[in-house]
C-alpha cells in the first residue's frame, strides 16, 4: 500500500502522517489491501485550473478524484485494487465548513472518503446514484470518526511519533 501526501497550499496546516493513517484506515474499512494512491491539498486557483483542464468546468469545486486505473489515462495496473489521484480544495472545505456549520477538517475527511469511492466506481450523476453515494460516504465517515480525532488534520505530526 503507497499513500503519497503532498500540501500545496499554506492556508492551513494540514499534519500528512495523520492523512495517511486516515486513509489506510478507510481503505483496510473497504477491503483494498494493494493500492496506489495521491492525495494532493491544493488552493482554489489550482484547484480552478485542474477542474477546467481536465474536466472542462469553470471554476474551482472542492474535489477531484483521478482513477489511473482507467484506460483513458494509460497508467494503470492491474495490481492494484485502486489506482488513482485525488485533489483536494482546502478553499472550498473551509467555504462549505462555514456554510454547514462544521469543521474543515471534517470536510477534508468527507472529501477524502468521496474521492476515493469515486475510485471504487461510485457515481453521483444522478439523485439515486447520488443518494447511493453519499449514504456510504456517511457511513464511512462515522466510522472514521468515531477512531480518529479528525480535528488532528490540522496538526504537525510531533517528532518521534
Amino acid at each position: 500500500m503507497n499513500i503519497v501526501v503532498v500540501n500545496r497550499q499554506r492556508t492551513r496546516k494540514i499534519n500528512r502522517r495523520f492523512v495517511r493513517q486516515v486513509v489506510a484506515s478507510l481503505l483496510a474499512e473497504l477491503k483494498i489491501q494493494n493500492a496506489e494512491l495521491g492525495i494532493n491539498f491544493l488552493t482554489k486557483p489550482e484547484m480552478a485550473q485542474i477542474n477546467e483542464e481536465f474536466l472542462q468546468h469553470v471554476g474551482s469545486t472542492d474535489v477531484i478524484a483521478f482513477d489511473y486505473r482507467d484506460s483513458e489515462f494509460g497508467v494503470g495496473n492491474p495490481e492494484f485494487q485502486l489506482h488513482g489521484e485525488i485533489f483536494i480544495c482546502v478553499d472550498e472545505a473551509i467555504r462549505q465548513a462555514h456554510k454547514f456549520r462544521t469543521s474543515w477538517q471534517l470536510e477534508i475527511a468527507r472529501y477524502l472518503v468521496h474521492g476515493v469511492l469515486h475510485l471504487l466506481d461510485y457515481d453521483d450523476s444522478n439523485a439515486s446514484k447520488r443518494r447511493k453515494m453519499k449514504r456510504a460516504e456517511n457511513s464511512l465517515l462515522r466510522q472514521l470518526s468515531r477512531r480518529f480525532s479528525l480535528a488532528q488534520l490540522s496538526r504537525r505530526a510531533k517528532l518521534g511519533a
